[in-house]
């Protein structure tokens, strides 16, 4: 096994992490093993969506379905104005 020293860490950020390691009941060094594991663990997970996979899922209980819009290829482009 890998042994890792970290240097410099804040005294606000080593009393979180005993206090959370308390509450789990483990030692601070198990404590930030967990904490290690899972951020590896989050990173090796698929891959984030991209933004128009998660703008249809936050869509996709109104229903819509792929090909339900109809395609307007020759209409017209307008420019949009916000001015009244």
């Amino acid at each position: 096994m890998a042994q890792l020293l970290i240097r410099n860490v804040d005294d606000n950020v080593r009393d979180s992490l005993r206090r959370r390691a308390a509450r789990h009941g483990l030692s601070m060094e198990e404590e930030l093993r967990d904490i290690l594991r899972t951020a590896a663990a989050a990173e090796d997970a698929t891959p984030p969506a991209g933004l128009g996979t998660r703008i249809s899922a936050m869509f996709a209980e109104f229903g819509l379905q792929e090909g339900e819009l109809e395609e307007l290829p020759d209409a017209p482009v307008r420019l949009v104005t916000f001015e009244p």
